[in-house]
């Protein structure tokens, strides 16, 4: 499930899965692309999980997850500070667009939160860059008293955008938006690095928080293959999956 930690691969599965095409090969993932490079924006972002070994193909059953041709670890990108730093400039960037427009289509934040697991660490990254202050649902405060529900100072009334690493069908999201909500928090919007495209968007506006990914998984495998990083074959099993639990087919 998007934001809890995923259980280890079989080895077998994960060889499959990070094998890249013939005749190609993963770059140094401890030196990501910078500005000036051919792959800019969302499409560094693309390379970089390809790279850091977060793309992996086979069959998979995580969570809510069934027979999937494709799995995105994206916490593989949290090891490389450089990369980790990039991400939370490239954040920073997006929602400065996005609240900076004519008709602006994201609402002005005063808080930024982490959804735990796989969105607080780029939640991190993203505060320290904009320098705007970090809370987040504390899952274990059911557990012990001793825990805050909701971990930093707040205030109730204040809005909050939520970040997290990938999205599914949104229940994570979901769920932290219901906490924050419940302490007089308002959440209008959230922000993913990846969209699985497999009914998050659709969840989350009917709960009234509206979806930005910088990447759909359709956009990713679009460059993967555009680049000759995976076979027409693991592109087409993918393309399909995904038409399929999307609605589309």
């Amino acid at each position: 499930m998007i934001g809890n930690v995923a259980p280890a691969l079989p080895s077998t599965t994960r060889a499959a899965g990070t094998a890249p095409a013939a005749g190609t090969k993963r770059s140094d993932p401890r030196m990501p692309l910078r500005a000036t490079d051919p792959d800019p924006g969302t499409l560094w972002l693309a390379r970089s999980l390809w790279d850091s070994g977060a793309v992996q193909f086979g069959t998979f059953n995580i969570g809510t997850t069934i027979a999937s041709p494709i799995y995105i670890n994206a916490r593989r990108l949290i090891s490389n500070p450089r990369t980790l730093r990039r991400i939370g400039e490239l954040l920073t960037d997006e929602t400065r667009t996005l609240t900076g427009m004519l008709h602006p289509h994201l609402a002005p934040f005063e808080l930024v939160a982490g959804v735990p697991l796989g969105g607080l660490h780029l939640a991190t990254a993203f505060s320290l860059t904009a320098d705007i202050p970090l809370i987040y649902p504390n899952p274990k405060a059911r557990e012990h008293e001793a825990y805050e529900e909701i971990e930093g100072a707040y205030f109730p009334g204040q809005t909050v955008l939520l970040v997290d690493d990938l999205i599914t069908g949104g229940r994570s999201v979901l769920e932290s938006a219901e906490t924050l909500r419940s302490a007089g928090l308002m959440v209008h919007d959230a922000i993913v690095l990846l969209d699985r495209q497999g009914g998050g968007q659709a969840a989350l506006d009917q709960a009234g928080i509206k979806l930005h990914p910088l990447l759909t998984i359709e956009s990713l495998l679009n460059y993967l293959v555009a680049r000759e990083l995976i076979t027409q074959a693991q592109y087409a099993r993918a393309l399909t999956y995904i038409s399929r639990v999307s609605g589309g087919g």
